[in-house]
């Protein structure tokens, strides 16, 4: 009785996974953690504690290479549309938040060569 109960389990895990594979990383939820840093990127200085946060989680959101990927693709593409934002504040956000982060945050980086 105790085998078909475990196999029971086993087998709704494995549907489960297959029903709902991980999920991959999508530009709004990208952005929602970079919107606080939008004034920091246009003016420099210092982060607020909100932006930190922000993407403090975006990195512990970044599992897979793909993830990297994908969330490169919304940073250049949000970067895009602020012309004013400052390539030196952007390259030192990670480390003015403690953080290393696998992308940079830049209008002109190359995401396919990110692993």
């Amino acid at each position: 009785m105790k085998g078909y109960i475990v196999s029971a389990l086993v087998a709704l895990a494995l549907v489960q996974l297959m029903i709902e594979p991980g999920q991959a990383i999508k530009c709004p939820e990208v952005d929602g953690y970079l919107t606080k840093c939008v004034s920091y990127l246009n003016a420099g200085g210092e982060p607020e504690a909100a932006c930190c946060n922000g993407v403090k989680s975006l990195v512990a959101a970044l599992k897979t290479p793909t993830d990297k990927r994908d969330a490169c693709n919304c940073v250049k593409e949000a970067a895009s549309h602020f012309p004013n934002l400052k390539d030196d504040a952007a390259l030192a956000l990670p480390s003015k938040c403690g953080v290393t982060m696998d992308i940079p945050i830049s209008k002109n980086i190359n995401c396919d060569n990110l692993k």
